[in-house]
């Protein structure tokens, strides 16, 4: 008696979709599993500075500067939260000019003179490529003025390629803490046939889920040490009261209030 023959498994490639949600699933889960104990250190020094008085700022050039966003006046969000957004090294007044002044020395001493940023604070940065002087300047800068510094940066990448920074070093090199965003040299992850170039960047996704992460820490550490940490209501809710009160205390020290 003849066998029924088995049928072939045809294996097909992974659909872009698939491909890219696979991606962020696997970085999301190195984070968590890989960068927690440095994630909570970052929260436990924003709750140490909240029962201070003092601030979160964040920091970002290019599409980074979304990261600083993501903590400013966010349902749910800290009060504490600066970002520090400097419109020609965003991307909507030139994106080509922000690629070239984010290299420029010298920059980032300016920025700060519009921020009050000093001891006892601490300064997210986030730069994928980690290279750049104005990330790797504002580092050095807020470390001399006593403020705790955290890099999100991409390991993979930054270890890649030289500093454009004079004084030699990457981001990752002149911080007090460094959080890796587990991505790849590039950014990219899919590749599909016809292109010559990877698509779909990872950094704001696993960047946004980072920041977020620092946010929760630092609420719950604070918390736990009986300090009552000011969090923004959705406008869209009941909140308008509740955050009226909050930016009028704010908006001294915050001037994107």
């Amino acid at each position: 008696m003849w066998a029924t023959p088995t049928p072939a498994v045809i294996l097909t490639p992974m659909s872009a979709f698939d491909t890219y949600v696979r991606a962020i699933a696997e970085q999301t889960h190195r984070i968590a599993t890989t960068q927690r104990n440095v994630i909570e250190l970052a929260g436990q020094w924003v709750a140490e500075a909240i029962a201070r008085n003092r601030f979160l700022f964040a920091f970002g050039t290019g599409h980074s500067h979304m990261l600083a966003e993501e903590l400013f006046y966010r349902a749910g969000g800290l009060v504490r939260a600066i970002p520090i957004l400097e419109e020609p090294l965003m991307l909507h007044e030139g994106a080509a000019d922000s690629t070239a002044k984010e290299r420029e020395p010298g920059y980032a001493e300016r920025i700060l003179e519009r921020y009050p940023l000093g001891a006892g604070d601490v300064l997210i940065i986030a730069s994928n490529g980690g290279r750049n002087a104005v990330p790797i300047e504002l580092a050095l800068e807020a470390r001399a003025k006593g403020a705790r510094t955290v890099a999100i940066t991409n390991l993979t990448q930054t270890r890649a390629w030289p500093s454009r920074h004079p004084g030699g070093k990457r981001l990752f090199e002149v911080t007090d803490a460094v959080i890796d965003n587990c991505g790849v040299d590039g950014d990219a992850v899919v590749s599909l046939a016809g292109l010559n170039t990877a698509a779909g960047p990872t950094s704001s996704v696993t960047g946004t889920f980072i920041v977020n992460l620092i946010a929760l820490a630092a609420l719950e550490f604070a918390v736990q040490a009986d300090t009552r940490p000011e969090v923004y209501v959705s406008s869209n809710t009941s909140g308008d009261d509740h955050n009226a009160r909050l930016i009028a205390a704010m908006r001294p020290h915050n001037p994107h209030l």
